[in-house]
């Protein structure tokens, strides 16, 4: 396996790993990834957005990867794929320092209990701590500064960065990716009102990620109060999400960063939710649902298709003008409703 310092792959080796066609010399070597207007001859650039095919005849790349209908537009060698976006993403891995630097073994400085179960090829970084009855499976890298709690699992290949949390009994599916701060398996909010203070509910329940689920840096996912959350196969998390307990979410579904979800809601299969999109509790999503940014979910959505709510931002003397107008709405309408009858009897 290459090194951050040196990875370096024939322009044939790259098309053969996404499936590429290739025009031009498969021995160019290409040492990195970049946008069309910086790349070097020995760099790979991509177009994926049309707004950038003016820049193609005049990128100094060694190679671009583009769709073939746009292809007679580059002056050298490229790599031709019907998706280039999503060749792009699958190129990128092999040039991430992340994934070229090999395991470091278990820091002197991490605390492993010796009833956790640790698989092979595992790195635990320094200060970490890895409590009784963990299991991590072969190929894991545990971060500086984790805290595993009792009984969690760890599917193989997964990755948490510096700074994960899980709390107790929490399960961890195959190559996931927990970004450093994020918090999984904390308490739900639930508490019980006795006419003049809260009583804590226990949450009793836990949370599972399937594989291949990211969550990114300070997102929280609490455990549930009786069942588990459960996040789906694939889901993509953003940073500073906030999952509420019992909450489940469809596989492949995405979140983008200041979601909240408030607790047991459920979201179908192959969702997107922009950002700061908030939910109310104990709805349900349909599978292939969209809301866009900012809005706010009050009631269940049965079909797919794209919801919004809220306004768009407008200058601040307009805003003023239909603040106020929002609140004559009620008696625009009683108003509207009299005319209407009094219409219908003359």
């Amino acid at each position: 396996m290459k090194s951050a310092a040196n990875a370096s792959y024939t322009l044939g080796e790259l098309a053969e790993h996404i499936d590429a066609r290739l025009i031009g010399d498969p021995n160019i070597r290409i040492e990195g990834l970049s946008t069309l207007t910086d790349a070097g001859p020995q760099e790979l650039a991509f177009l994926a957005n049309r707004a950038y095919i003016k820049y193609l005849d005049e990128t100094r790349a060694g190679a671009v990867l583009v769709h073939p209908a746009h292809g007679e537009g580059c002056p050298g060698a490229r790599l031709e794929l019907d998706n280039p976006y999503l060749g792009y993403a699958r190129l990128s891995r092999l040039f991430d320092p992340l994934y070229q630097r090999s395991s470091q073994g278990v820091h002197p400085a991490a605390v492993v209990s010796p009833e956790a179960h640790i698989g092979a090829n595992v790195e635990i970084g320094a200060n970490s701590v890895i409590d009784a009855g963990v299991e991590i499976a072969d190929g894991c890298v545990i971060g500086s500064g984790c805290s595993i709690g009792a009984d969690c699992i760890i599917g193989a290949g997964s990755r948490l960065h510096a700074n994960v949390t899980l709390y107790h009994g929490v399960i961890v599916g195959e190559r996931a990716i927990l970004h450093a701060g994020c918090v999984i398996g904390g308490d739900g909010f639930g508490f019980a009102h006795d006419g003049k203070q809260w009583e804590k509910i226990a949450q009793l329940g836990g949370v599972t990620l399937g594989d291949d689920v990211e969550v990114g840096s300070c997102s929280s996912i609490d455990r549930g109060a009786l069942g588990d959350t459960r996040i789906g196969n694939g889901v993509k998390i953003d940073s500073q999400v906030q999952i509420a307990h019992n909450v489940q979410i469809g596989d492949h579904s995405a979140l983008a960063g200041c979601v909240g979800i408030a607790g047991s809601t459920k979201v179908g299969r192959h969702c997107l939710l922009g950002g700061g999109v908030g939910l109310s509790g104990h709805l349900t999503l349909a599978d292939g649902v969209q809301v866009t940014g900012m809005s706010l979910v009050t009631n269940s959505i049965h079909e797919a298709g794209v919801y919004s709510s809220g306004t768009g931002s407008m200058s601040n003397s307009q805003w003023r003008k239909n603040a106020v107008r929002f609140k004559q709405l009620d008696d625009i309408a009683k108003r509207l409703n009299r005319l209407e009858r009094n219409a219908r009897d003359d």
